[in-house]
């Protein structure tokens, strides 16, 4: 054997050991009970191999999708995975939702399979596609979130087009159309004259907020800067555009969404057109933003060659990512848990339970849960862009917690929520044992990020729910 030959034996000798050893230690996480197996196991091979990602990517055969976005990417990945799931498909896939690169390696470290399914975190989405090399981006949308970690939507924005143009001819994109940042990555021609790009969006003006959110995010054309004209928008600065100056509009979208019925807490339905099929989907998620999920789905989902019957099959069945509309039985009550992140997402969370109030005859029981970790982002003005006024006069009670309960009480007593009906309790388990004793059958838990995994965390040691690493 040549000296070469015997150098790169020895390297993958030495990779097989490292990978055997991450392997052990997500195995003796996962039985220990204290978590971290979704984790742990790709960070201490990312340290001891870090071109690790690449190297186990390349037993992907076949094709190899990654799906990003500000809001929704868990929720998203998880739709496009029950659809393949339904095909007879079973990609390896972080299920569990970390969707940085020591999750992306803990999913290629424990899963066998030949096609790759992987949600990315929006800052790491050009290092991870990199190692992995997709052969299917999709991308969902980009709002304002955490401002100390990512910076501007627009630098976001320039690195993930710099991604794209160095993949060009060897990667499908599937893009939102009604989102202005997220469309312009694939406006050029050339992209679609080839079908490198499908674009989805929604055709439905009865499901337009009568204005844009004081908030919304996309104001200005990326290529002239000129200030977009909104015909309509639809969730957060969602919508149908047009630059006045340069012409870059929305682009006319491949697959579509109209007649769309939003029915609460309980889900959705809606049609769904594209050049070749016409057809129905039941959705069993509820809100607008999940329509968008679903068509981020479908339309990766025909890109992927599955075919109608199973993406219909494959969307009934999805079942709620962990934290996202999640519904537990507690005793005679039902804990249903909304994740509330920024403004946008936040928003339509708030226009769920408005349509859920509406819906209804009683006035509603709500958990919010404000921290700022890391994770969460340690900026939480972001509340007061967020529309809280929608549900004034529609709360029966509302317990705040976490470490800045104070300051999203105060931003509720703006709202116009009744101050009588806002407490704030220290700590998740008591704050939440004190909601569910005021509640009257049904609790909405409104958790930032680490708010939710310690709900989680605190339910599961109560045996109401599995460990979400498991």
């Amino acid at each position: 054997m040549s000296e070469s030959g015997a150098e790169g034996t020895r390297r993958s000798r030495m990779f097989g050991t490292k990978v055997r050893a991450a392997r052990a230690i997500g195995g003796l996480s996962r039985g220990s009970g204290r978590g971290g197996g979704t984790t742990l196991p790709g960070r201490l091979l990312l340290r001891a191999a870090p071109d690790a990602i690449g190297r186990l990517g390349a037993s992907l055969t076949r094709e190899r999708t990654i799906i990003s976005a500000t809001n929704g990417k868990t929720t998203t990945a998880g739709m496009l995975a029950s659809e393949l799931w339904a095909a007879g498909r079973n990609p390896v896939h972080n299920r569990a939702g970390s969707n940085m690169a020591w999750g992306v390696a803990t999913a290629l470290l424990e899963q066998r399979g030949t096609e790759g399914l992987f949600e990315v975190d929006e800052a790491w989405l050009p290092r991870v596609a990199a190692e992995l090399s997709p052969t299917l981006l999709v991308l969902g949308n980009l709002f304002r979130d955490q401002l100390d970690r990512y910076g501007e939507l627009e630098l976001i924005a320039d690195e993930w087009a710099e991604l794209i143009a160095a993949r060009e001819g060897s990667m499908g994109l599937v893009l939102n159309a009604d989102d202005p940042l997220i469309a312009d990555l694939g406006r050029d021609q050339q992209l679609r004259r080839r079908g490198g790009v499908t674009f989805f969006g929604i055709e439905d003006p009865s499901q337009a907020v009568a204005e844009l959110q004081h908030a919304f995010d996309a104001k200005h054309c990326r290529r002239c800067g000129a200030p977009y004209r909104y015909e309509r928008a639809f969730v957060g600065h969602l919508g149908h555009y047009s630059c006045p100056s340069c012409g870059a509009d929305r682009p006319a979208p491949d697959v579509y969404a109209s007649e769309i019925e939003l029915r609460g807490i309980e889900g959705s339905a809606f049609r769904v057109d594209t050049s070749m099929n016409h057809f129905r989907i039941e959705l069993p998620l509820p809100g607008l933003y999940n329509v968008y999920n679903a068509l981020a789905a479908i339309a990766a989902g025909m890109r992927l060659g599955v075919a109608v019957p199973q993406i219909r099959a494959g969307l009934k069945a999805v079942k709620a990512a962990f934290g996202r509309v999640e519904t537990i039985d507690i005793d005679d009550e039902q804990l249903s848990i909304l994740l509330i992140k920024n403004p946008a997402g936040t928003n339509e969370v708030l226009r769920t339970l408005q349509l859920e109030r509406a819906r209804g005859d009683s006035r509603l029981d709500i958990w919010i849960a404000l921290n700022d970790g890391i994770a969460d982002g340690r900026d939480v003005s972001w509340i007061w862009d967020a529309d809280f006024e929608l549900l004034g006069g529609s709360v029966r009670k509302v317990v705040c917690t976490g470490t800045r309960a104070a300051e999203v009480a105060l931003r509720l007593k703006y709202a116009g929520w009744e101050p009588e009906r806002i407490e704030v309790v220290d700590g998740i388990a008591a704050s939440l044992d004190v909601a569910l004793a005021a509640s009257e059958g049904r609790l909405f838990a409104l958790p930032t990020y680490t708010a939710l995994i310690e709900l989680r965390t605190m339910l599961s040691r109560r045996g109401l729910v599995s460990e979400f690493w498991r």
